[in-house]
């Protein structure tokens, strides 16, 4: 039996799902909330790549790579942009914590003695974990080849390669961290991008995704690997994730990280790449300026985002969803290679919405970062039509007195709910005849019967939930 507790519950997988009945998981995309950064600045290239957004507590700061169009360079730049009002609009600040002539007033992110600070690849984090130094709030993790080599944006060095951990008080200014984490991959291609890292609430440890190159079948894929620690110092082995039984896919960035309403699910907004999918000519492609970039052609393939979730503790990843979450949308310059990528960072935006973002037009004058929002637990529902639709839950126990609700309704919609013993049979009192018929739209909508809204006499004891829907979508719901 599973014991949900208090905990959230959301639609993303078929975790708590028993029968749908006329009701489907459907998945839900994203609208355009505009751009929120794009290139103006002359160490900004063709070659910039999101990386990540985070919560300072008076700010959020957006990291991405400036990678500037000389072609002596083969790494970029970490630069930051922040938002004092939620996300809604950004600025490059001026920082002049790295002094270059040719770079003015520039937002380039630096290591304590003041030279640029540009780790392949960066995605800064806040470190949650109860106790952590003030000046190592905010974390980032540089890949080293043990070879000796220089791991690059063009260049990934064969063999093992350790992780260096680098901290900061503010986000802008790095140092070392002493002493040094042991962190080391004999994964082939590992930390080539994509390192997701924080501290597990649900698990209570660290946890970090990686990707690494895995062979099936004969066939390479980009894949992900994972790895735990409860100190930050001592590494458990990786571990592969798997991926259900779903067809094997390319995943560049995978950006998994805790949903903040519900820590116990991780949410990946993976980036998917079709490797060889050309979906430009020739002809379009001269049109949007794109050049070869020390060799590489961008535009012979084209990718856009997916979503996976998995649990805490688990190495399986959930592809409830095969289709696309993240669209790569209207105009060519977003069919090109390696575009549509999403950052890390899923962040509230208000009390009804939540914010997510992705880089856009890559290899192209008119890269930028495109601000996307989603309603909030709004990832997937359990959708019913006109006709209608149910939902039995699989048993279960909680705690809590009242049962809350994420769902809209059409105009003639509706969403009633049961309670059930474990056998399936109602409890008196709480059938769907006693259940006072839920109308509208709302993000935490408590759930009454006749008697009342109090649940807690069937607190503890293995029940289900039966969900009838009539042109409805249920997000998410708990016991509180």
């Amino acid at each position: 039996m599973i014991h949900l507790g208090d905990r959230r519950e959301l639609f993303v997988d078929r975790m708590l799902i028993d029968r749908l009945d006329g009701a489907s998981l459907r998945l839900h995309e994203p609208v355009s909330a505009g751009i929120a950064i794009q290139i103006d600045r002359p160490w900004e290239g063709v070659a910039n790549c999101g990386m990540s957004v985070i919560d300072v507590g008076d700010r959020l700061l957006l990291y991405y790579r400036a990678f500037p169009d000389d072609p002596n360079e083969d790494n970029g730049y970490g630069c930051v942009a922040e938002s004092v009002d939620g996300g809604a609009t950004w600025r490059k600040p001026v920082l002049n914590i790295v002094r270059k002539p040719q770079w003015p007033d520039n937002n380039v992110v630096a290591i304590d003695d003041g030279q640029p600070r540009f780790s392949f690849p960066i995605a800064p984090w806040v470190d949650t974990r109860p106790g952590v130094p003030e000046n190592e709030r905010v974390k980032m993790l540089e890949s080293v080849p043990l070879s000796g080599e220089r791991h690059t944006a063009m260049h990934d060095p064969a063999g093992p390669k350790r992780l260096v951990f680098w901290a900061s008080a503010d986000g802008l200014i790095f140092r070392r961290l002493h002493p040094q984490p042991e962190l080391i991959s004999h994964l082939r291609n590992c930390f080539d991008g994509g390192n997701t890292m924080f501290w597990s609430e649900a698990e209570q440890q660290y946890v970090l995704y990686y990707r690494w190159f895995e062979e099936v079948d004969g066939q390479g894929y980009r894949s992900i690997a994972r790895t735990t620690s409860q100190d930050i110092m001592t590494w458990t082995p990786s571990v592969p994730m798997t991926y259900d039984d779903t067809p094997r896919e390319q995943f560049y960035v995978n950006n998994t990280q805790p949903y903040f309403r519900a820590p116990h699910i991780y949410i990946a907004p993976a980036a998917r790449f079709m490797e060889g999918r050309q979906a430009i000519s020739e002809e379009q492609a001269q049109a949007l300026g794109m050049k070869p970039v020390h060799g590489w052609v961008y535009y012979k393939d084209c990718s856009d985002a997916v979503l996976l979730t998995s649990r805490a503790g688990s190495t399986v990843y959930n592809r409830t969803f095969m289709e696309t979450f993240i669209r790569p949308g209207l105009g060519w310059g977003n069919w090109v290679s390696r575009t549509n990528y999403p950052l890390t960072g899923i962040l509230p935006a208000g009390e009804t919405q939540i914010q997510l973002f992705v880089s856009r037009h890559y290899m192209q004058r008119t890269w930028h970062i495109e601000r996307l929002l989603l309603r909030t637990d709004g990832f997937a529902s359990v959708s019913a039509p006109w006709a209608g639709g149910e939902l039995v839950t699989k048993p279960f126990s909680f705690t809590g007195r009242q049962l809350e609700i994420n769902y809209r309704t059409g105009a003639p919609g509706f969403v009633r709910v049961e309670l059930q013993h474990e056998d399936g049979t109602p409890v008196d009192g709480y059938t769907l005849q006693d259940c006072v018929e839920i109308i509208g739209d709302e993000i935490e909508r408590t759930v009454a019967w006749k008697r009342g809204d109090d649940v807690s006499p069937l607190a503890g004891q293995p029940v289900r939930l039966r969900f009838q829907m009539k042109d409805a979508d249920l997000f998410a719901f708990r016991f509180r």
